[in-house]
């Protein structure tokens, strides 16, 4: 795959992240093993996680750690070949200190995925959610600390507001800090928030911006029809990770499906193409399951939408349109 660079960094990224918050439960440490090393044979080599995914073992506060775990192992002799990207803020227990962006927390936490992923170095380190609680410069000292004592590369933000990343980049010019590279938002079809404002500060200011739920939890997969559930797939597994759909949004959703089948490609090969569009997204993050939606993930990113299609789909999902209610799981303002 064609590489790309993340924002004005020097960091180049495959269009295609490899996103591993599956891993625990359903994905076994058998299946990632293989997914995530026929990934790299492939040409993905930007792997996203965090220290608190488990899979649908997650729940508000509980210890995560296994996706890292998996990954330590995985990457054995294929370290060099990847940019891993970790993320950290999250509560991991009950304690005022096991979430959030102190120095303390982040210190402690650091150190737990440096052992989990059995590396002396992160590539990327994000701030999983922002800290409304502790100082902004609180949480940039400490992680241009991590950059000074070569523990991170780079760092970046996970669900910041555009507000948000301008006070961080602020305090990074006054006090001559080093400044954040990527952005981690949702982003998909059904989930436009980001064209409001994060994605043009992300343009003014060279942030490179990778989303995740492209794919907005399976909806815009393909394998979910109207009134169907399919074996297999997150719905069944488990109930509670998706909400459903209202009626008007699914005939939207076959009018997409239909654009898509005339360009001979997939709704989700659609999904991913459309989410790249942007000069500013470097890579989109996708919890690849089999080998079949690694290929069909890694064809969706070389897909190009005519602007004819993009067109019509301004017209389907207008930026003024309330979407809040396709998130997925709740995306609350806290530590989930």
């Amino acid at each position: 795959m064609e590489l790309r660079r993340l924002g004005r960094s020097g960091v180049s990224v495959s269009p295609v992240c490899f996103g591993t918050m599956l891993f625990g439960n359903p994905t076994t440490e058998k299946e990632a093993t293989n997914l995530i090393h026929q990934a790299i044979d492939q040409g993905v080599y930007f792997i996203d996680t965090a220290s608190s995914y488990e899979g649908y073992n997650r729940d508000v506060g509980s210890p995560g750690g296994v996706a890292e775990d998996y990954l330590g192992k995985i990457l054995k002799g294929k370290r060099d070949k990847v940019v891993l990207l970790t993320k950290i803020a999250n509560a991991l227990g009950p304690g005022p200190h096991q979430k959030g962006g102190s120095r303390i927390h982040l210190q402690t936490e650091l150190e737990n995925c440096l052992r989990r992923l059995q590396t002396d170095c992160v590539d990327i380190l994000m701030l999983h959610w922002p800290d409304l609680e502790t100082p902004f410069e609180e949480s940039l000292r400490t992680l241009d600390l991590f950059v000074k004592q070569g523990k991170i590369r780079y760092f970046g933000v996970s669900n910041f507001l555009a507000w948000e990343m301008c006070e961080l980049l602020w305090l990074s010019d006054r006090f001559a800090l080093e400044k954040m590279i990527a952005y981690e938002p949702p982003y998909s079809l059904l989930r436009r928030e980001i064209e409001i404002s994060e994605l043009a500060f992300c343009r003014k200011f060279g942030i490179g911006i990778t989303p995740y739920q492209v794919l907005n939890g399976g909806w815009l997969s393909g394998k979910y029809q109207r009134g169907q559930t399919p074996a297999g797939s997150r719905l069944a597994e488990n109930p509670g990770w998706m909400k459903v759909l209202p009626e008007s949004i699914w005939e939207k959703i076959e009018i997409v499906n239909q654009l898509a089948t005339d360009l001979g490609v997939t709704l989700a090969e659609y999904s991913i193409a459309w989410s790249l569009r942007h000069a500013e997204v470097s890579s989109v993050i996708l919890g690849i399951r089999n080998s079949a939606q690694l290929e069909s993930s890694i064809k969706g990113s070389q897909i190009q939408i005519p602007q004819e299609h993009l067109d019509k789909i301004d017209k389907l999902f207008p930026l003024a349109m309330d979407l809040r209610w396709s998130a997925g799981p709740p995306q609350i303002r806290d530590w989930q």
